[in-house]
């Protein structure tokens, strides 16, 4: 049973509110050109049918939704721009020819950052799924996770590569007026954030230590992990056991990262951490892609004293895609009750949307089919984790797709938020604080 025949009727017949998978080649631009021919996209249809039929939403809110995320700066505050499919042929020649697990790794991200820059068919899905999202911009994973320079600059590269290849679909913002520009011109854009503080690891001093926070910030970074998981120099990571919190240096790390214009992310921190570094932190700062521990408690959501704390500095948590942080039903009707627990309880200013999910091209399969099996390898520093058994489903995935975007929006409108609140939200408080880290406001 779908959703009833109406509402899908007005869900694509509001291609005229806002881009959708069947009208992909529509702009946000008032004096754009429509599409020639609809597209359409037998996934991200597919996606929508699964949220409609989970949220249900009536003809006034559906539409009222669409046009509403039509209208509005849509940031998401920490995610991933679409993914192209690997050039299967090519990644199995390199493994053939002997390349090392770090070779392939690196084929892998840079095909899949990249491939769209020069391959036709996938450039055309890849400006499918923003148009059928409706994102402004994207708070862009651009550092692999890690602290070292040279690892961390690589995915840097890649977008910065892409950015310079598509100026005129997908910019790089340098700062929140870039992003409110591309907005008004019907552009897309991307913020950079790097997965962690980058550290030579010599340790002179703490100010040797901590000048590549300037040098990244120079290149685009404009938020950084203050911890990945696991512990560090920092601070303790959320899949420490001991919850240690913020070291001295990790507070030296954050007052350099205020003075230069790096928001502060506590998203993989621990929860000590978290609530120390927002109270070190005089500007600003965030867990850009979390949920709340009052509603299911995993390692990676953040209780009310944290996000309390978080929201006394200014700042936000962005409530992420991630079904089994979520729990519950893991679905889009349950990441709604995720953002709406900080609107009731801290308010509409301290609530963001940071998916963490990506749209991964339709050719993924059949040139994934292309490569050969790798052996089985040990699991990674980063995912050194306790046991989740939690088991989520296709329609929790496919509901949380990162080109239903539009159906987030029509969600909130379900709950009765008003416009005021609901831009907030979906992009409002993340330009805020943007703005706020660079001494805009």
């Amino acid at each position: 049973m779908t959703y009833p025949a109406f509402c899908r009727r007005s869900f694509l017949k509001a291609g005229s509110l806002l881009p959708l998978a069947a009208m992909s080649g529509s702009s946000f631009a008032d004096d754009a050109e429509p599409a020639a021919e609809p597209v359409f996209n037998e996934k991200i249809e597919r996606d929508r049918q699964v949220a409609l039929d989970i949220l249900k939403p009536s003809k006034r809110d559906l539409e009222y939704g669409l046009a509403l995320h039509r209208e509005s700066l849509v940031f998401d505050a920490y995610g991933f721009a679409p993914r192209a499919a690997l050039d299967g042929a090519a990644l199995a020649s390199a493994i053939d020819a002997g390349a090392s697990d770090i070779e392939v790794q690196d084929l892998r991200e840079e095909m899949s950052m990249t491939r769209y820059v020069h391959d036709a068919a996938e450039r055309a899905e890849f400006e499918q799924a923003w148009k059928a999202a409706g994102v402004t911009c994207i708070f862009q994973n651009a550092g692999e996770e890690g602290q070292d320079p040279l690892r961390l600059i690589k995915r840097l590269a890649r977008f910065t590569y892409a950015t310079d290849h598509l100026p005129e679909f997908m910019s790089k913002a340098a700062t929140p007026d870039d992003v409110e520009q591309a907005w008004k011109e019907g552009r897309h854009c991307l913020y950079l954030t790097g997965n962690g503080v980058p550290l030579t690891q010599q340790w002179v001093s703490t100010h040797d230590e901590l000048r590549y926070v300037r040098i990244f910030f120079q290149l685009g970074i404009r938020m950084m992990h203050v911890t990945y998981n696991r512990r560090n120099m920092l601070g303790d990571g959320c899949a420490e056991p001991s919850n240690a919190g913020l070291s001295d240096f990790g507070r030296e790390a954050v007052r350099e990262m205020n003075r230069v214009g790096v928001i502060v992310d506590v998203a993989h921190s621990g929860w000590q951490t978290s609530l120390e570094a927002a109270k070190a932190s005089e500007k600003p700062m965030v867990a850009s892609h979390t949920t709340c521990a009052a509603l299911h408690e995993h390692i990676r959501s953040k209780p009310d004293n944290v996000i309390e704390a978080i929201a006394d500095t200014g700042g936000y948590v962005g409530i992420c895609c991630i079904p089994r942080f979520l729990e519950g039903s893991g679905d889009i009707g349950r990441f709604i009750e995720h953002i709406a627990y900080v609107v009731d309880r801290f308010g509409e200013d301290h609530v963001a949307i940071g998916t963490d999910v990506a749209y991964q091209s339709r050719n993924a399969g059949r040139e994934n089919d292309k490569i050969p099996r790798r052996p089985k390898s040990r699991t990674r520093w980063a995912a050194l984790w306790p046991p989740d058994p939690y088991k989520t489903t296709a329609a929790a995935n496919r509901s949380l797709a990162w080109t239903n975007w539009p159906l987030f929006t029509v969600g909130l409108v379900q709950r009765g938020y008003s416009d005021d609140q609901i831009r907030k939200i979906v992009g409002g408080n993340v330009m805020r604080v943007a703005r706020a880290a660079l001494g805009d406001e």
